[in-house]
């Protein structure tokens, strides 16, 4: 008997701790959201009619650049995804799987990484041998459509990607009430979470100036060793190339509610104007999240193409641009956002010109901390960077 009700008691303890959890504002909205999917199949099948969500399409050809905002937006075009249609039916299924999941994870007050969300909802569906889902790109996407369609980040959903990017400098964040001190955070700095939004991390005692955004951590390692957050007084972050959301949704942050001016610091190829382009204007691909991702007032620091000749650097440091590298190029410079800015045009015709690209490490060959010491600096000194 004793056993039994310490097994009672257990369950029932686990039970009440799940019902405590208490949804703050915005998780009710998205659990009303959520709802609202499910009623929609509880509709459809009183009134015998085939069940459909209306998905957003994210494609380039439903973006439009605001010119007023000076960030992407997406359009009114949307695809529909219909359950008894049976080229759609197992990516409606998918959808419903991954708001059954977020709900769930919401419910119970907790987070899900991507790969722990593919798990939860991975399974063979009963009397088949069809699986829910074959491999994580497929949840991932439907994760992205259930967020424009309810039109919730990722993060509100509950659900996190790895720990991309780090930061150092003089400012202290609150992260889940623990506090960070990023002027003490050593060679590796503070790895950036996934989750930045309020609820989860606040800004404390911020002295910097403003903030340096570089593409890659052995670049950030540099200016790291070298202190320069600490003689310049700026946040010094990074992205670990294509900067991750955590990242990017950080930056507007720090620019929005510090009033922090953000430089980024590149290289100089395609990519690197792709990714000046994301953190600027938002990405096509996630156009619904550009007001709280795109940072309009960032700049470009660098590298140039007329740094080869300006920095007198070494023919061994030029990479020859490839077929792709030029069509990709050519691709950035007719965005909207970019074709009516002579500066940028006159940039990437000196690229193509050139017929090589840079990396910032090419700085390097002239001393090991010539970005540091002297490039950036004079940059920041000249006020000498691209809008």
């Amino acid at each position: 008997m004793a056993k039994k009700a310490r097994s009672k008691a257990t369950s029932g303890g686990s039970s009440t701790a799940t019902a405590r959890v208490k949804l703050n504002d915005r998780d009710k909205k998205t659990m009303g959201e959520l709802h609202g999917l499910a009623g929609g199949v509880e509709t459809a099948a009183e009134k015998k009619r085939d069940p459909y969500l209306d998905i957003p399409s994210r494609t380039l050809s439903n973006v439009k650049f605001n010119k007023a905002k000076r960030f992407i937006e997406m359009g009114n075009l949307t695809n529909r995804r219909q359950l008894f249609n049976l080229s759609q039916a197992k990516a409606y299924m998918q959808t419903m799987l991954v708001a059954k999941g977020s709900k769930e994870i919401i419910t119970e007050g907790k987070t899900a990484s991507l790969r722990q969300l593919f798990y939860m909802l991975k399974h063979t569906i009963k009397d088949t041998k069809e699986e829910t889902f074959d491999d994580q790109t497929e949840s991932d996407a439907m994760i992205e459509d259930l967020e424009v369609t309810i039109n919730a980040l990722r993060e509100e959903l509950h659900v996190f990607a790895s720990n991309r990017g780090s930061i150092v400098g003089p400012i202290t964040l609150i992260d889940s009430g623990d506090e960070i001190d990023c002027s003490r955070m050593g060679s590796g700095g503070y790895s950036i979470p996934s989750i930045v939004e309020p609820y989860v991390m606040q800004f404390k005692n911020n002295r910097a100036k403003f903030v340096l955004h570089v593409e890659k951590d052995t670049v950030w390692r540099r200016f790291n060793e070298d202190k320069f957050w600490q003689k310049y007084n700026c946040i010094l972050m990074h992205g670990q190339g294509q900067p991750p959301r955590g990242v990017r949704r950080l930056l507007h942050r720090f620019n929005n509610e510090l009033g922090l001016p953000v430089y980024c610091l590149l290289d100089n190829d395609p990519w690197g104007y792709y990714i000046y382009s994301v953190i600027k204007q938002g990405s096509i691909n996630l156009a619904f999240e550009s007001k709280r991702m795109a940072v309009p007032g960032a700049k470009y620091l660098g590298l140039r193409s007329i740094d080869f000749a300006r920095c007198e650097l070494s023919p061994s440091v030029q990479i020859r641009m490839n077929d792709s590298d030029v069509k990709r190029a050519k691709q950035i410079a007719a965005y909207p956002w970019f074709a009516d800015k002579k500066p940028w045009q006159k940039e990437i015709e000196q690229m193509l010109k050139n017929g090589f690209k840079l990396e910032v490490e090419a700085l390097m060959s002239k001393n090991i901390s010539y970005v540091t010491e002297t490039y950036v600096p004079q940059r920041l000194q000249e006020q000498d960077w691209l809008d």
